[in-house]
């Protein structure tokens, strides 16, 4: 007599399925359908892993606004240039720049040894750089590396205004 491939297993959410275990090894077979009885069937664990993606989604579109609304004030009230490129970077640039400006400042002026002259000189130089994908580029780096970020942007890299380009 063989050891039975059909298992008719009552999941976790209740629902009843038949499930076909002939591909696993016999002696694997018992265990596996009790572990499976723990697990909601595949259509509800499908649903409630749809439901998590579109809360997730959901969840970083507000983040991702409210990062935006922060950003747009942060470079009103600080005086920043419009950032110029693709229509799909210019809010990634613009929340970009934000993010590594506030990280040097935090870096270099409240923690660090900088004072507002010193301030004033970098945001000026941080100014002169409009292309967003150089402030996505620069995403990930340090706060305390951005004056040498900057000044190792090319001309590529500031804005159409520049008389020199």
């Amino acid at each position: 007599m063989a050891v039975r491939t059909h298992w008719t297993v009552e999941h976790a959410c209740s629902h009843s399925v038949d499930h076909d275990l002939s591909n696993r090894p016999a002696d694997k077979r018992a265990g596996f359908a009790r572990w499976l009885a723990s697990k909601d069937c595949t259509d509800c664990w499908k649903a409630a892993r749809d439901t998590d993606s579109e809360s997730k989604e959901e969840w970083l579109a507000t983040k991702r606004a409210e990062e935006q609304d922060a950003a747009v004030a942060w470079a009103r009230r600080f005086d920043m240039p419009q950032l110029e490129g693709p229509e799909k970077a210019l809010d990634w640039g613009e929340r970009s720049r934000h993010q590594l400006m506030t990280a040097a400042h935090t870096a270099l002026v409240l923690e660090g040894t900088w004072d507002e002259a010193d301030w004033a000189d970098l945001e000026e130089k941080a100014r002169a750089i409009t292309r967003a994908g150089w402030w996505i580029d620069q995403r990930d780096a340090e706060g305390t590396d951005l004056l040498e970020l900057l000044d190792a942007a090319t001309e590529a890299d500031r804005g159409t205004e520049n008389p020199y380009r």
